[in-house]
């Protein structure tokens, strides 16, 4: 289904675009949408991609490889720490329910940041606490892997990158009482190579474009966790249900381990990493995953602004309460180990069909805003990569470059003086803030006066929505969102595409 799902607007037609347009460009340093700087997320995605596409070519599949791949980074982590801190068998379990969750297969395959993040989040807080449990001082190379995680998680998302695993280590090491431990890191080495890989593309960046820091930490981070101004806004409990979407079943089975845990004594602290806890008492681990999912998801419940992908960090450590969870459930139903089994293969069976019928959906609806038909219109009627394309729509074509593999922005055409008054959370204000980067690359953010430079253009093709009829051109293309035009004074083609004007 990666394969065949059309690109997602806006996210991955936005997100995809730019990796594509990072490799056609040659511009490793600057993500750009349209031509124009695009500062809302650090460049690791972009980078991925940019490789991905030159490897695999430009398909949506080669974009979704790179969260495919860090989706697996996290099962692989969640497998590799688990066993370290319980039972192979219950490792296996916590990877089996995290691998046929709608979090792994779907969000697994969306492109955008938030599985990258995730994933470094993961490992960073895994790396970290192996590290503190291995004894009296943190085992040093474990720790030097942990800083490594933080500095690709801040490539990734910005500072919830090294904030968030911070958050849940430094709770959790007081909650254990092993905040000494922290004396004991090798900050030097560690910090080192946090800044040998996080500083750099800042630093260059923020060189090049004055300010640059401040939009993207200030206006991007900061105002969209603190303002209540912004686009999404969800009541305090979204992320409850949403939990429950992207681990169910399984999410249901923590609240058994949970509800384990209440029926034992008061909770014992653990005087020392390499102790074992007593019968009694919580291990230090179960508190972990406990203070990661409560603090993160807390976290990210603060703003008014949420999206479900932001607490894809919290699967791992659910999963892994689900799998402690599972005993107490079989149990309390008394069930064999073959039923047992029986059971958990039907479960994750139909967690898979859940995940396919989910896909199955989401490329129906996608496919209805999707611009595929418009890049065929286009390929069908002998446009080339090269020919201006015009854009005069309330909606902005994120995957159109994409799929027609444009080696020029789009010229976008709106009442910009007016929207620079007031232009909202929207694509529009995407466009106007990066062009303030780049003075030069904002020339494609043209008004209605570009119309007549486009009718003599005649290799021009001007796009727009279903209320657009302009003196000029010719009807090419119509589809179920977009309508194509070409001017009048252009070569007649006849174009092949089914649902081409005729």
């Amino acid at each position: 289904m990666a394969a065949l799902r059309p690109l997602a607007v806006p996210d991955e037609g936005r997100y995809g675009e730019i990796g594509r347009w990072m490799l056609q460009s040659g511009d490793w340093l600057t993500p750009r949408l349209n031509g124009i700087p695009f500062f809302h997320k650090p460049p690791y995605l972009y980078w991925l991609e940019a490789i991905s596409v030159a490897v695999f070519g430009a398909h949506a599949w080669a974009l979704r490889l790179v969260p495919a791949l860090h989706a697996g980074l996290m099962l692989l982590a969640l497998y590799l720490s688990a066993r370290q801190f319980t039972s192979e068998v219950v490792a296996r379990r916590a990877a089996w329910m995290l691998g046929s969750s709608l979090s792994f297969l779907m969000g697994g395959q969306y492109v955008n940041h938030d599985m990258l993040v995730a994933s470094w989040i993961g490992v960073a807080i895994w790396c970290f606490a192996l590290a503190f449990m291995h004894g009296d001082r943190p085992q040093a190379a474990l720790a030097r892997w942990g800083f490594v995680a933080c500095a690709l998680g801040v490539l990734s998302k910005g500072m919830i990158g090294l904030a968030l695993p911070g958050l849940v280590l430094l709770i959790w090491l007081g909650w254990t009482r092993q905040l000494k431990k922290v004396l004991y890191l090798p900050w030097l080495s560690g910090l080192t190579l946090f800044a040998l890989i996080a500083v750099p593309w800042f630093w260059l960046a923020g060189q090049q474009f004055p300010g640059m820091l401040d939009y993207m930490f200030g206006a991007q981070q900061v105002s969209r966790f603190s303002a209540t101004t912004f686009n999404n806004r969800q009541p305090w409990w979204f992320y409850l249900p949403c939990l429950l979407i992207l681990l169910f079943p399984w999410a249901l089975l923590a609240l058994s381990q949970a509800l384990a845990q209440l029926r034992r004594p008061a909770l014992a602290l653990v005087s020392g990493a390499g102790k074992a806890a007593p019968e009694s008492a919580p291990r230090p681990w179960t508190a972990l995953c406990w203070i990661w999912l409560l603090a993160i998801l807390g976290f990210f419940s603060i703003p008014s602004s949420k999206i479900i992908g932001y607490v894809l960090p919290v699967i791992p450590p659910l999963a892994l309460l689900a799998a402690l969870g599972w005993d107490s459930v079989v149990a309390w139903l008394k069930l064999g180990l073959p039923a047992q089994r029986r059971w958990f293969a039907a479960l994750c069976a139909a967690c898979i069909a859940l995940a396919l019928g989910a896909n199955i959906a989401a490329a129906r609806y996608t496919g209805k805003h999707s611009t595929q038909e418009v890049a065929q219109a286009l390929q069908a009627a002998g446009a080339k990569p090269s020919d201006p394309l015009y854009l005069i729509s309330a909606d902005f074509a994120y995957d159109l470059p994409f799929y027609r593999q444009a080696k020029a922005p789009m010229v976008v055409i709106q009442d910009w003086p007016a929207l620079r008054k007031s232009v909202g959370d929207n694509w529009k204000s995407e466009l106007l803030e990066g062009a303030a980067f780049d003075p030069q690359a904002a020339r494609v953010l043209q008004t209605d006066e570009a119309l007549a430079q486009a009718k003599a253009q005649p290799n021009a093709w001007l796009l727009g929505g279903e209320e657009l009829a302009p003196e000029g051109f010719t009807l090419v293309f119509k589809g179920g969102a977009w309508v194509l035009y070409r001017p009048q004074s252009a070569p007649s083609s006849a174009p092949k595409s089914p649902k081409a004007a005729e």
